[in-house]
């Protein structure tokens, strides 16, 4: 059997040409530019308070899970605590590391999606035809992958919750594990320090955030398995787009020596039994939804008639009439048909919860269409024994997709997955070209990747500019104000919350001595962040995720941990009730505490004398 000698112009990795350059420029500096307006008008103070108050005493020296309650993984909290201890209490400069983070996401996701347009260049299975692609979709791969992932401007990591997040990092770590996976279908075998550096690459998701590391690398570790499998079983026409066996056992092999010494040094330090337990068992408790729940997302209505036009334009495609006018019209308009409806939806609905509800209608649609895709693929590959990491790709996005829904479903989610749904995008658009063998039918599918471009840049900016997705806090009453605190300068939002912030600080840096033990209730602002004051309390934030403790234990730990203090936030940015027993923990407080003093949005009380 002929062994497949692949033409060098058809390489996934080629060096960067000044068109990268300057593609990947743009998009950096437009995200990076996103994200900082971004900040200049938004702050959720529960999110940015908790991160950088946990950080801040990370920084100290205060050891999570060991002393004190911790219910989240602890890299994003890490890398800030490193910002902090190397260039101070700076909020200004957490934000640029968001920007930063949010630009590197964007070009990676670019490149990944351009590896997936040129990967289906090679001789491989496709859904719609089993014929290698024309050399005529070549010129179109790179205008395509601009176009689909332009739109991670304005939905980019951290373009749409513009602050240091564990989902946002989480996801650019799995990006770039991503990206030096892909290395391995390289039709020349990567050297043996590649291969390590992709198997060390699998494992900080899962330290970043569980409910999106873990089905990551769950996925990811079957894939090289089967692969593993399977190889003995490849064509020799095709081989060079396999990974070697030895390369496979060279990944896994370093993924598990990185998780060995990560659990070693988790067990050395704060003790491998309390990571698992706060981490997982604690935090399934709290905030794992029902199987419904994720599923819940299918239900939509216009599935009904998306499916069917989908799979007519494609039925269409495998008809001799694809290569009629009336045929390639018909077929454009029946698979741009859910993205200009979305178009048409954002000029009859004025409402950004409205317009929010219609982009993110598209997820059910990408998500069924990239799942059979995939599938499909699959069953081909294993017939033609023709499997690669290219084939088992798909499934490996789907499956970190869904454990991304597993923490707040489709709508709360969507902050930190949009370079996914660009990747299933750049899957879909390349299932379709493969089938297309006409030059007729060829410029259809940078087409509708302009289709797909325009709907997403369009209401993606708007989505993010409405800031819909942060309707849990208030961030559109009253005029813009502007923290005066050293450590906060450049922090801005709406409302008299940073106002009323401040009062406190300098309320408390007058009267209250700084080795006196606080309690703040229910923890919503960055206090010891900006006061640099040691938290002497298990707890910062108290909602039922992160707070373990009933009313009588709190009031206990207030008695042994001799707080002085306690300072109740009467104003809450926050729209709904975090601490649903606030007020049953202040009625066993009030025993020890009087009221002390009250401010425009706090309450400050102090323990009695003996």
């Amino acid at each position: 059997m002929r062994r497949f000698d692949p033409d060098p112009r058809l390489q996934l990795s080629s060096p960067w040409t000044r068109r990268d350059l300057l593609a990947a420029t743009v998009l950096s500096l437009a995200t990076a530019a996103f994200v900082l307006w971004q900040n200049s008008r938004l702050a959720v103070l529960w999110d940015i308070g908790y991160l950088l108050d946990s950080a801040y005493r990370m920084s100290l020296g205060q050891l999570p899970y060991r002393d004190l309650p911790f219910v989240h993984s602890p890299l994003t909290f890490l890398l800030q605590a490193a910002i902090l201890r190397l260039t101070g209490r700076v909020y200004f400069h957490h934000v640029i590391y968001a920007a930063a983070a949010g630009a590197l996401a964007t070009v990676l996701t670019w490149r990944l999606a351009l590896g997936i347009l040129r990967a289906r260049r090679l001789p491989q299975v496709s859904v719609l035809s089993l014929r290698r692609m024309r050399p005529g979709f070549a010129g179109y791969t790179w205008t395509i992958s601009l176009l689909i992932s332009s739109p991670l401007t304005c939905l980019g990591i951290y373009s749409i919750f513009p602050t240091p997040f564990y989902d946002c990092d989480c996801i650019l770590s799995i990006l770039i594990a991503l990206l030096l996976l892909r290395g391995l279908d390289s039709p020349s075998r990567p050297s043996r320090l590649r291969a390590c550096t992709a198997g060390f690459a699998l494992i900080p998701p899962i330290f970043f955030k569980q409910n999106i590391g873990l089905p990551f690398l769950f996925t990811t570790f079957a894939a090289l398995l089967l692969l593993l499998v399977f190889g003995r079983f490849r064509r020799d026409d095709v081989q060079a787009s396999i990974p070697h066996p030895s390369t496979l056992l060279t990944v896994l092999a370093a993924a598990f020596a990185i998780l060995l010494a990560s659990a070693l040094l988790l067990h050395l330090t704060v003790g491998i039994g309390n990571y698992v337990y706060w981490t997982v068992q604690f935090a399934s408790q709290r905030r794992l939804p029902g199987f419904a729940d994720v599923l819940g997302i299918f239900a939509e209505p216009a599935l009904l008639w998306q499916i069917p036009a989908v799979a007519v334009a494609l039925l269409l495609l495998r008809t001799r009439a694809a290569f009629r006018l009336w045929t390639r019209i018909l077929v454009f308009a029946l698979l741009g048909s859910p993205f200009l409806w979305t178009l048409l939806l954002l000029l009859l609905h004025t409402d950004p919860d409205d317009r929010a509800d219609d982009l993110l209608a598209l997820w059910p649609l990408v998500l069924i269409l990239a799942a059979a895709f995939a599938l499909v693929s699959l069953i081909l590959a294993l017939k033609r024994r023709t499997l690669t990491l290219r084939t088992l790709l798909p499934f490996v996005l789907l499956a970190t997709i869904f454990g991304t829904l597993l923490s707040q479903q489709l709508w709360g989610s969507t902050y930190a997955i949009w370079p996914l749904f660009v990747l299933l995008l750049a899957e879909l658009l390349a299932c379709i070209a493969a089938g297309l063998d006409s030059p007729q039918t060829t410029p259809l599918v940078p087409a509708l990747a302009a289709v797909v471009a325009a709907t997403l840049l369009t209401c993606g900016t708007l989505y993010a500019a409405s800031a819909e997705r942060l309707d849990y806090a208030q961030l559109h009453d009253g005029p813009l104000q502007r923290s005066t605190l050293p450590a906060l300068r450049g922090m801005a939002t709406r409302g008299t919350y940073l106002p009323a912030f401040d009062q406190m600080v300098r309320f408390t840096d007058a009267e209250i001595p700084r080795d006196d033990g606080i309690l703040l209730l229910p923890g919503e602002d960055p206090f010891y962040y900006a006061t640099g004051r040691t938290p002497q309390f298990p707890v910062l934030l108290f909602d039922t995720t992160c707070n373990p403790y009933t009313p009588a234990q709190i009031a206990q730990i207030a008695r042994e941990r001799n707080i002085r203090w306690i300072i109740v936030k009467r104003t809450l940015q926050l729209t709904a009730d975090p601490m649903p027993q606030q007020d049953a923990t202040l009625h066993l407080l009030a025993q020890q505490f009087s009221l002390y003093r009250q401010l425009d949005s706090y309450d400050i009380y102090r323990r009695n004398a003996p």
